[in-house]
């Protein structure tokens, strides 16, 4: 055999070996849909602008129509428990979290206050279009540029909550995937993981319509269920 074959068959091999390292780089390197910012420049979101250009909150809830319905069906709950700790809801219907990255971007919701905590509960509206590992970076993304931009802020992570009535219904291994990387972002100093979705199930792990009328949102009944899980998670971030 001649060097030249030798050569050959020396590039072939390694060819071989570097070739699927690089497809399994690029199937890595495709952008995320759920870090995609979605323009979210509607009513709601001005009225966000006038409440935070006050400067006036100590803790910021994060969210979708599950957040905003504080505002509704949570609403005598959310003033028991959150309204004295300076509490300020910034949930809006429909939001992915490509919505919330555009909200505290360029939407610039969290530039005119200085909260000492955030609770975040997003990525149930992602779960029809994106992976749950896909969902799951979305958060995370959520996550690190709330660090970026307020790193004295402590955040807390809930786990997205159940849905579907039964416990083999869509959706709800998907979620439980989601939740488990997301949990990882739990530092134990500036953020904390919390899963409270067993406390809205039934043992056989349904839903009640009591708890979720929808199967999706909460009814008063399940918002107390949410303030009476986390508040005391909230006061102790707030002395952190």
């Amino acid at each position: 055999m001649t060097v030249r074959h030798l050569l050959a068959g020396s590039s072939l091999l390694a060819f071989c070996l570097i070739a699927p390292v690089r497809a399994q780089d690029k199937k890595d390197d495709k952008p995320n849909p759920s870090v995609k910012l979605i323009n979210r420049d509607n009513d709601r979101h001005k009225q966000f602008l006038k409440i935070v250009a006050k400067g006036e909150a100590d803790v910021i809830f994060l969210g979708d129509s599950i957040t905003q319905g504080w505002e509704g069906a949570g609403k005598k709950v959310w003033t028991e428990n959150f309204t004295p700790l300076k509490a300020v809801n910034l949930g809006i219907g429909g939001d992915q979290t490509g919505h919330v990255l555009w909200r505290i971007t360029e939407g610039k919701e969290l530039e005119p206050i200085k909260p000492k905590a955030a609770v975040i509960m997003i990525g149930t509206n992602n779960m029809g279009a994106h992976s749950a590992e896909q969902i799951a970076g979305g958060v995370k993304a959520i996550v690190e540029e709330i660090q970026k931009q307020k790193p004295e802020m402590k955040i807390l992570v809930l786990g997205i909550f159940p849905r579907s009535a039964e416990a083999t219904g869509k959706y709800r291994d998907k979620i439980k995937t989601a939740n488990g990387i997301i949990s990882k972002l739990d530092d134990g100093k500036a953020v904390f993981y919390k899963d409270i979705g067993e406390k809205f199930l039934e043992p056989d792990g349904s839903l009640d319509k009591k708890i979720m009328p929808d199967y999706l949102h909460l009814s008063p009944a399940g918002y107390e269920i949410w303030a009476t899980a986390i508040k005391g998670d909230v006061e102790k971030l707030l002395k952190k």
